[in-house]
């Protein structure tokens, strides 16, 4: 049975959010494709993983039982996270850009997760893993577009996630989520909702097409 790890972050919830209205026609693709299968949902804006500490990340570099019962108690809070990205068959990831960025939220989750020595370094141990990450926005960081230098979502997750973690990555990105709700962006509303046709189009094609990988 094929497992997925879903992981939201938008401060939003439901329908108000796109990054987690695409990422769960996604998952709805996926379990129709793995009716047997298992999903396990973090939603990081309702329920926070710790931010490292000093303690959580030197624990990370201590053997067990060297670890002060400090260290034991913080990487043990890492290690579940850990084994639920090397463990999972797929991973999916909504990543709306606030201010420029990814959610607080999710840099935790990346901080608790990245480990030298085991998720990344010479041998990441969840290399090869596929990625999707909804990388939602309200406006256009497209190349060629006005604030194409101000795209810092999708070069840090490619940086972390492909480069660091090893993970097979790929992007759905709904953008210019704004228009509907900021008049000076009303004009461009029908570009608005090209993209997120386009998005939710992509989620169940990418879906069905990841299924099909897993399964061969």
């Amino acid at each position: 049975m094929a497992t997925l790890l879903h992981i939201d972050s938008s401060v939003l919830p439901g329908e108000a959010s796109s990054s987690r209205s695409v990422a769960a026609a996604f998952r709805k693709a996926w379990e129709e494709q793995h009716p047997d299968g298992t999903v396990i949902h973090r939603d990081l804006a309702a329920d926070p993983v710790p931010h490292i500490t000093a303690v959580a990340w030197s624990a990370g570099y201590a053997a067990p039982a060297e670890r002060t019962p400090e260290q034991s108690a913080a990487f043990a809070v890492r290690e579940a996270l850990i084994e639920e990205l090397e463990q999972a068959d797929a991973v999916l990831i909504g990543a709306p850009m606030h201010n420029f960025s990814i959610p607080s939220t999710l840099k935790a989750w990346v901080d608790n997760v990245l480990l030298l020595g085991r998720t990344a370094g010479e041998n990441p141990s969840a290399k090869g893993t596929p990625a999707i990450v909804v990388a939602s926005r309200g406006g256009s960081y497209a190349p060629g577009t006005p604030r194409e230098g101000f795209e810092y979502v999708r070069n840090y997750l490619e940086a972390v996630l492909d480069r660091t973690l090893g993970l097979d990555l790929d992007f759905i990105v709904p953008e210019l989520t704004l228009a509907p709700r900021n008049p000076a962006m009303s004009e461009l509303i029908p570009l608005y909702e090209a993209s997120r046709k386009r998005a939710f189009e992509e989620a169940a094609v990418k879906a069905k097409e990841l299924a099909e990988r897993l399964a061969a």
